[in-house]
């Protein structure tokens, strides 16, 4: 038989389930359809907008019938925004599909027969829950559908449109973020346009402001603006720096991160502290972190204590192991660990990281672990400088989104550990990996799921191996 649908056709669907990534699962005659915007026990009529050779890709006309999960959606940017793409399914539901997400990835892909998550670990706190957002500056405001143009229509704060590079929604209050930082954002707003600081424009590469980056410690209070502007001109910054502190006096940090590159992203090469501390403190369990500008660190807090939790209980330390956090980013992982090892070898490829990590080690008195900057990709290739090390009794993995480098994966068995702790933020990729070491000769033992990020798609995950 041959399958009906084309680009162009409408069709009725009901929506299965969510796909990773968010995406609304449906089929028509056993062909799958992916319908962006939808959740799961909807009846939609739909558009399909793309076919490929084995699914089509749609979107939807209307709702006929409306989910059994659907709830209210708090925000007025959603769903416009896109930062929160389930705002407005039921938060069990959320998680429910995300485990499903897992299990159906690992029995398809990794095929691993009657496959299931061993646990779950929810949030606490769906809202007000991230100690990091990056706003962007721009010149070319997304007008809202029936919204005129208004005089500000070229000036924008906020997070892009989906799929649209050059296109800021202007944001007023993200229920994601902790609430104060909206009250900065309005105020770096009206101070910006009150002073007529121009946005940056990525096509011609002229204007002045480029994001606004909030950090906030959940267990220190402590707060940092990171103003990233194209060039430096301290001077322009100095009403927006006036009116913060007056009515935010605790701020514990501003600095201006100054990127001249056309290149998307806040950070730059220079960095000048314009108030307080060059870094904010924020603490998981007893352990204290600086966090600088640049900085990688878990971006929910009190999640990111459960995940570590769930890396400890999986790590099954004595006191007498020797320990390889590979991907340590600041060291949160290896410090967290640490006074359950003898000896953590931290490595990571940026420098800054490094320093953070060592300089964290210092600041809570932790002497039993090194970090080293190394490219991961080639550092071990086929099992090169392995005799500069003691042999690992367990391996930590927390790579990228992208996965482990095949580079890198090839050489694990030449570890000699048998042990690993696999933490994902991508199960696409995970699985890709985790085939592999099955294939090696590991066993998949456990799976855990931490959700780290309410009303949103992102899946992160701990496994556990066993040689």
């Amino acid at each position: 038989m041959i399958n009906p649908i084309v680009k162009g056709s409408e069709l009725s669907l009901e929506i299965e389930s969510l796909a990773f990534g968010g995406k609304g699962v449906a089929r028509k005659n056993n062909f799958v359809v992916f319908v962006k915007n939808t959740l799961p026990g909807q009846k939609v009529r739909v558009l399909v907008y793309k076919k490929h050779k084995g699914y089509a890709e749609a979107r939807p006309l209307e709702i006929l019938r409306d989910s059994p999960h659907v709830v209210d959606s708090l925000c007025r940017h959603f769903p416009v925004c896109g930062g929160c793409s389930t705002q407005n399914l039921d938060y069990k539901e959320q998680v429910n599909q995300k485990k499903k997400q897992v299990e159906d990835l690992y029995i398809r892909q990794a095929g691993i027969d009657n496959f299931t998550v061993n646990k779950v670990i929810a949030a606490d706190k769906q809202y007000n829950y991230r100690n990091k957002m990056e706003f962007s500056f721009s010149n070319r405001r997304w007008i809202l559908e029936g919204e005129k143009e208004v005089p500000e229509s070229e000036f924008a704060l906020g997070l892009h449109i989906p799929r649209r590079y050059d296109k800021i929604l202007d944001i007023n209050e993200c229920y994601i973020q902790e609430k104060i930082c909206n009250n900065i954002l309005n105020l770096v707003r009206t101070e910006a346009l009150n002073n007529n600081l121009k946005p940056y424009d990525n096509k011609t590469n002229n204007g002045y402001l480029r994001y606004l980056v909030l950090r906030y410690g959940y267990n220190t209070g402590e707060l940092m603006v990171n103003m990233v502007t194209s060039y430096e001109n301290t001077k322009l910054l100095k009403p927006i720096i006036k009116a913060l502190l007056n009515q935010f006096p605790d701020i514990t940090s501003i600095v201006n991160n100054i990127n001249t590159r056309r290149a998307d992203i806040a950070y730059g090469e220079s960095e000048i502290i314009l108030h307080g501390a060059p870094a904010i403190r924020e603490k998981l369990g007893d352990i204290t972190f600086e966090i600088s500008a640049n900085s990688f660190f878990q971006t929910n807090t009190e999640q990111a204590e459960k995940l570590f939790q769930v890396v400890q209980d999986n790590a099954g330390l004595t006191g007498k192991e020797i320990v390889f956090d590979l991907f340590c980013g600041t060291g949160s992982i290896s410090l967290f660990l640490a006074r359950y090892a003898k000896k953590i070898y931290g490595f990571d490829v940026i420098k800054s990281a490094i320093e953070d990590a060592t300089r964290n080690a210092v600041i809570n008195g932790i002497g039993n672990t090194k970090f080293q900057k190394v490219n991961l990709d080639t550092y071990f290739k086929k099992g090169r400088n392995l005799d500069d090390y003691p042999t690992p009794d367990l391996l930590i993995l927390d790579p990228p989104r992208s996965g482990i480098h095949k580079n890198l994966v090839k050489s694990l068995p030449k570890f000699g550990s048998r042990r690993i702790v696999y933490v994902s933020c991508n199960p696409t990729t995970q699985a890709r990996d985790i085939i592999q070491l099955i294939h090696w000769g590991w066993k998949l033992q456990s799976m855990t799921l931490v959700d780290m990020f309410p009303h949103t798609p992102h899946i992160e995950t701990v496994s556990l191996l066993t040689k």
